[in-house]
């Protein structure tokens, strides 16, 4: 039985794919990496079928047309390691923003502490982010804070997207009916993962914005999380969310 899968969705991060990949290889735990590329001009994909040659039974590629979304490219990553039977599968960024030493600590917070959705958290013990502007800090923080306001979920980082799911979430969540595809898909997968009532916990992180490479974050992306938070909240009025 297949334990862990860690899905990295890449575009254009050529500089940072080759080194991510390996230091997750290294890790004193075994995890095997998908990573979906949507078509990335720099030769992200390229490089990953290269190391496939190296890794040739724990890497693993899937290439889509053209940027179709982060919330679509996880949809599809936890389709494809569901069907090939992964226990815990997990969200991570290529940019190494989230450090893939912490996979081992959310695996261990599902596998021995028995939670069934582990996040890596930036706000659980204070503000630990490193090289963003105050404003962009501040912003993040308190989009976390109206999250908690508008759905009642105790999470201190819902908009965060370096998470650990147990196989089980992954089958009971309807992903075909999951809606924003921006960094609204985290707090939405989130919002099911509280309204189905799994175990939910927060490992504390430092968060380092990319050095490396160009981020992917918008205004209109932002736009998106504030504004969908209300829709699901009514959403969640109308659905059942019994297992």
């Amino acid at each position: 039985m297949k334990e862990n899968l860690v899905i990295i969705p890449t575009y254009n991060e050529i500089e940072n794919i080759e080194a991510i990949i390996r230091k997750v290889m290294n890790l004193s735990e075994a995890f095997d990496v998908l990573i979906l590329d949507d078509g990335s001009p720099d030769g992200t994909g390229k490089k990953v079928k290269e190391l496939q040659n190296e890794f040739t039974e724990n890497l693993h590629l899937i290439e889509r047309s053209g940027k179709l979304g982060l919330g679509t490219a996880y949809i599809h990553g936890f389709k494809w390691a569901l069907e090939n039977g992964y226990q815990f599968i997990y969200e991570m960024d290529a940019d190494f923003s989230h450090n893939p030493e912490d996979l081992v600590r959310l695996y261990k917070a599902a596998k021995i502490d028995g939670y069934d959705v582990a996040i890596g958290s930036r706000y659980i013990k204070g503000v630990n982010v490193v090289n963003w502007p105050m404003g962009r800090v501040l912003m993040s923080y308190f989009a976390g804070v109206y999250v908690r306001m508008i759905t009642g979920m105790k999470i201190m980082d819902p908009t965060g997207g370096f998470i650990c799911y147990r196989q089980e979430v992954l089958k009971t969540i309807p992903l075909d009916k999951i809606t924003f595809i921006g960094y609204a898909f985290q707090i939405e997968m989130k919002f099911n993962a509280f309204l189905y009532k799994f175990n939910i916990t927060e490992v504390p992180i430092i968060f380092t914005d990319r050095t490396k490479g160009v981020s992917k974050m918008s205004t209109k992306i932002f736009r998106e999380a504030i504004f969908g938070v209300i829709m699901m909240k009514i959403w969640s009025w109308f659905k059942s969310f019994k297992r």
